[in-house]
């Protein structure tokens, strides 16, 4: 039998918790927002800090701030969000709370995408030297690479019913896509080596002006298409035989939520990297908070969380006071690992399959 999250209605919560908790939820995004500005790897004062965003008095610390720190925490906001948003779609759609966009393949095919254009074209070309039509072309070939595993899954998915060979399928599949890379690390030159693997490890803070404008407006897309499917994700929580009962047409659904996910999980990979544990580990802390599996609430509750947590992550890998800067991925793998842990444990009468 596979670890499966239970198959049950979603339960009311009041009106008074939920604005609640989605209250102390916004006021925590804003104080987070405003610590990853005034915390950094460059040591600033706080007056600095204020005398930049009010005055701009100093040329070098209004450059820190305005170039570096404001546009990688709207940058952490937009991943956090679209990572778990992904996740939450793929937990419901799959019916496993493991499922999410790493763990399932999504993002190992937008970096295949990636590995195409940075290994496969250019001896010169990185992420941050790409610009104009080139972040679309980037973006692009991040959805082709994420779509392409999504139509994998779901054509498996159509014929093998079973949710954990689907996730075994899903990692073979990540697992195949890393083979490819490898090869294709193997023949490139020094170069364009060392700028993919600085891009593996993730980052928020080396997109420029345009691709932060790409990532949000794809973001907003794919939110979006997320927004106006939660009435779908309700139904198939229940189980896709009583979606049909109700008159859902279970595969226009289906399409509409990997279209959603494939645009967020392969725009995010394509300009910060293969971000793990993200997507798997904040839809269920979302749960914790709002005690419901309604995805009208989940939904906005879950956009929330997922930034305060990315914010959270950049923060701690930015060791404050240090001149140092810790790999992104590892600080969302040590936050994220520990939530898995739980979920297994919490489900350890299945731990023995995997």
């Amino acid at each position: 039998m596979a670890l499966r999250m239970k198959d049950t209605a979603y339960t009311e919560v009041s009106t008074g918790y939920r604005n609640t908790i989605y209250f102390g939820l916004l006021i925590s995004l804003l104080l987070l927002f405003l610590l990853d500005i005034f915390l950094g790897s460059a040591n600033i004062s706080a007056s600095d800090v204020f005398k930049s965003l009010f005055s701009g008095s100093n040329p070098l610390n209004d450059t820190i701030i305005f170039k570096f720190r404001i546009p990688k925490a709207v940058t952490a906001l937009f991943v956090g969000i679209a990572l778990s948003i992904s996740g939450l779609q793929m937990q419901t759609v799959f019916r496993n709370p493991m499922a999410g966009p790493d763990l399932l393949g999504i993002s190992s095919g937008a970096s295949l995408g990636v590995a195409f254009i940075i290994l496969g074209f250019s001896a010169g070309i990185s992420i941050e030297s790409i610009a104009g039509i080139g972040n679309w072309l980037l973006v692009f070939a991040a959805w082709a690479g994420a779509g392409s595993v999504m139509i994998l899954i779901m054509i498996i998915s159509a014929r093998v019913k079973d949710i954990l060979t689907i996730l075994i399928l899903g990692i073979m599949l990540s697992g195949g896509i890393s083979a490819i890379v490898t090869i294709m690390q193997y023949f490139s030159n020094e170069t364009m080596l060392k700028s993919y693997v600085i891009w593996t490890m993730g980052s928020l803070g080396n997109l420029t002006e345009g691709q932060l404008k790409v990532l949000a407006i794809s973001v907003t897309a794919g939110v979006f298409l997320s927004f106006l499917s939660a009435k779908m994700l309700n139904a198939m929580l229940l189980g896709e035989n009583y979606a049909r009962t109700i008159g859902m047409n279970v595969r226009l659904s289906r399409t509409l939520i990997f279209a959603g996910t494939s645009i967020m999980a392969g725009t995010v990979t394509a300009f910060c990297g293969p971000i793990g544990f993200i997507g798997v580990a904040v839809p269920h802390l979302t749960r914790m908070l709002f005690k419901t599996s309604d995805h009208k609430v989940l939904l906005p509750g879950t956009l929330l969380t997922g930034a305060a947590v990315m914010l959270v992550s950049d923060i701690i890998s930015q060791l404050p006071g240090s001149d140092k800067v810790l790999p992104l991925n590892s600080v969302t793998s040590l936050i994220g690992i520990p939530i898995v842990i739980w979920i297994l444990l919490k489900n350890r009468k299945y731990s023995g399959i995997f």
